[in-house]
């Protein structure tokens, strides 16, 4: 009997402590909200390793910018939009492209500058509403700007009007930006005429080139980077047969041809 008694003091012993062992146990553990708390902080952790990818993926970028530019060119930087005026060469360390590499740079800058061009006058033109009388186009050889006759010459004469002054001043504004070599061609149509000025078509596209150029040169086109040539009837873009062709045949065009930009750009490369 007293065996038993001793048994069951034991066993109310050990169910009495059980609890507060339980209850210690619980309370050694980690707090319910800090599962939610590390999840969040997983999750930021995330959001700034993607950032910090995004902006070594940049760099890379602009690194593969640099290298190419150095093989196109080697010893020398290019400005972002060619020669333009105000913009300066500035040597860096060169390394050694090859020959294929050098021509795919050196094409996509020459592309880049002809576009440039196109862009500028395409601005002028719709800024000006000369869409009929004026416009620009990027051909295998260079980049045209053709302007009728009608805009610039009375029939059969080389004075400039008066809307046509003031449109070649403003083209001069695009054009005096540029360290290229412009070609001005002066075009007839097949009417013939002889006159004691003008023996011939010869001598009217050339005299009407030569005055485009003189206006030019007077509004800022630097004089050694330019030159007039006549064409005479002899490059129509469309038939002679009717008026309107012919209208179309008159015509005064400023040529940047895509050799003379190349060979800007290779007079660079070598540092002349």
């Amino acid at each position: 009997m007293a065996d038993d008694v001793a048994s069951l003091e034991a066993e109310d012993e050990i169910i009495l402590s059980a609890p507060p062992a339980e209850e210690k146990k619980q309370k050694s553990g980690s707090p319910e909200w800090m599962a939610t708390f590390a999840d969040l902080v997983t999750l930021l952790m995330c959001f700034f390793v993607l950032l910090f990818a995004m902006s070594t993926t940049q760099q890379e970028t602009y690194k593969e910018l640099v290298k190419s530019l150095r093989s196109a060119l080697g010893a020398q930087a290019v400005p972002e939009s060619g020669t333009r005026e105000g913009l300066t060469m500035h040597a860096i360390p060169s390394e050694e492209p090859s020959e294929s590499q050098m021509i795919d740079e050196l094409g996509g800058m020459i592309e880049k500058e002809m576009e440039e061009i196109v862009s500028e006058v395409r601005e002028l033109v719709l800024f000006n509403k000369l869409g009929g009388e004026v416009s620009v186009t990027k051909t295998e050889d260079g980049v045209v700007i053709t302007l009728s006759d009608l805009l610039l010459f009375s029939e059969g004469g080389t004075h400039l009007s008066e809307k046509g002054m003031d449109i070649l001043k403003k083209v001069a504004a695009v054009l005096s930006k540029l360290a290229y070599h412009v070609k001005i061609k002066g075009h007839t149509d097949s009417s013939p005429i002889s006159s004691a000025v003008f023996p011939s078509n010869w001598e009217l596209s050339s005299a009407r080139a030569s005055t485009v150029v003189r206006l030019l040169v007077s509004n800022g086109v630097p004089p050694q980077y330019i030159s007039a040539e006549g064409y005479a009837q002899y490059h129509p873009v469309t038939t002679n047969d009717t008026a309107k062709g012919r209208a179309l045949n008159r015509r005064v065009e400023i040529v940047y041809e895509r050799d003379s930009i190349a060979r800007q750009f290779a007079d660079m490369a070598m540092g002349k």
